[in-house]
């Protein structure tokens, strides 16, 4: 660890802060990537350049005509975007409001991932990079990097717990078929945790490779960049508010967050504006009180995981706690630092939401709606009914539908005895 770069992180956890989170008049994160005392880069001395020359590309990049260009190209022409944003006539009726869905779920790949996955392929072309890592809990962030890879011809590694291949074989399958190698990990509790720490590992051992993170975890630059590349999310809900009901906000915004990606995109532009009230759901697992959980902004305590501070699941030695959840891409032990310092704040409200409310919600929106979502995406669904006695009439309630429910069919099936 690089003790000389960490002792200057915790001196400056309140220096002023400098850049814009989207735009929406936010300043963070600050110079060394914390918000308010949450983020950082907590790095082995190995990586401290190759972290370093990935901020300074990523900052060279961000404002670049030549690169934005490419990069909606291809949102626009291989992604599909934008992507629908839907009013849900028969769920709205059951709530007595207006819930309008965003369709991450029509993507290319069937998830948010792919946008941050093709915006760092892009970053790690310009650099010259011919190696890209990965790590991957619900299978999705690695399809998506995979499906990049293919793309621009670029060799890829998955890291992926061994409890999640498993549980996720069908993205497994995808992922190998698009010529990566995916590289089952067996420490640990086999999961998203685990995958991490040998992506980590491996990246260490090999610092010229290009680590794709999917989540907004990770040391300083990582969070802000995912954030900027999910960002497209909150712009297209604007714009299509603006079209559908002539305004550019919503009263509402509800996403599921494990790290955090999905929701951050879909908060993003409305982070400054008072009259979006946003929500969060959290894997509540068998409940927060069981210990079988990864709520981690209900039960977590400050630590450092994964070269970044924030909340974390860990004992009273400050050991990392296995965390649980019915879903591979929700059971974390930590959150995004952007998303512990909202909640912090009382920017966002999160709840947990347990295995057995999430999968109804799931039923729920398939019989209502005629969508299958991801379980991940079911936990966002779950919302409605903790927030049901405070919707009015006319609120606008937009929740991202991060991901479609191909994947998790098994554990429907079983669940629902079909």
């Amino acid at each position: 660890m690089d003790t000389k770069n960490n002792k200057q992180n915790d001196a400056n956890l309140n220096s002023s802060p400098s850049g814009r989170l989207g735009g929406a008049g936010l300043e963070l994160p600050n110079d060394l990537g914390f918000y308010g005392e949450f983020g950082g880069a907590y790095i082995p001395e190995i990586l401290h350049g190759t972290v370093e020359k990935l901020k300074e590309a990523f900052y060279a990049i961000k404002d670049d005509a030549s690169f934005r260009a490419e990069y909606y190209d291809l949102l626009k022409n291989y992604v599909g975007r934008p992507s629908p944003l839907y009013f849900a006539t028969r769920l709205s009726e059951k709530y007595g409001t207006k819930i309008y869905l965003k369709r991450e779920d029509l993507n290319h790949t069937g998830a948010h991932k792919i946008n941050n996955a093709l915006g760092q392929i892009l970053l790690a072309k310009r650099m010259g990079k011919t190696r890209i890592i990965a790590e991957t809990g619900a299978g999705q962030h690695g399809v998506a990097t995979a499906t990049a890879c293919a793309l621009m011809g670029l060799e890829c590694i998955v890291f992926m717990g061994k409890t999640d291949v498993e549980r996720q074989f069908l993205n497994v399958q995808k992922m190998r078929m698009l010529g990566a190698t995916v590289e089952p990990v067996t420490s640990g509790n086999w999961t998203l945790k685990d995958a991490t720490n040998e992506a980590i590992r491996y990246w260490c051992s090999n610092p010229d490779s290009f680590y794709i993170i999917g989540s907004t975890v990770g040391p300083r630059p990582y969070p802000e960049m995912v954030a900027f590349f999910q960002s497209v999310i909150s712009e297209e809900i604007k714009r299509q508010l603006q079209e559908q009901i002539g305004r550019s906000y919503p009263d509402y915004l509800m996403a599921c967050v494990g790290g955090g990606s999905n929701a951050m995109g879909t908060y993003y532009h409305f982070l400054n504006d008072e009259r979006v009230k946003i929500i969060s759901a959290e894997a509540g697992g068998l409940g927060v009180e069981t210990g079988e959980t990864a709520a981690t902004i209900s039960v977590g305590t400050v630590g450092i995981i994964h070269g970044f501070r924030t909340l974390l699941m860990q004992d009273e030695d400050g050991q990392i706690t296995e965390p649980y959840s019915i879903s591979a891409g929700l059971d974390y032990p930590g959150i995004g630092p952007a998303h512990a310092h909202f909640a912090k704040i009382g920017r966002t409200k999160v709840y947990p939401v347990n295995d057995d409310e999430a999968l109804e919600a799931a039923f729920e929106l398939t019989r209502l709606e005629g969508i299958i979502p991801a379980i991940e995406s079911a936990h966002a669904m779950a919302l409605l009914k903790k927030e049901i006695g405070t919707f009015k009439p006319d609120d606008i309630v937009v929740i991202n539908v991060s991901g479609r429910g191909d994947k998790d069919m098994d554990t429907y099936v079983k669940h629902f005895n079909m």
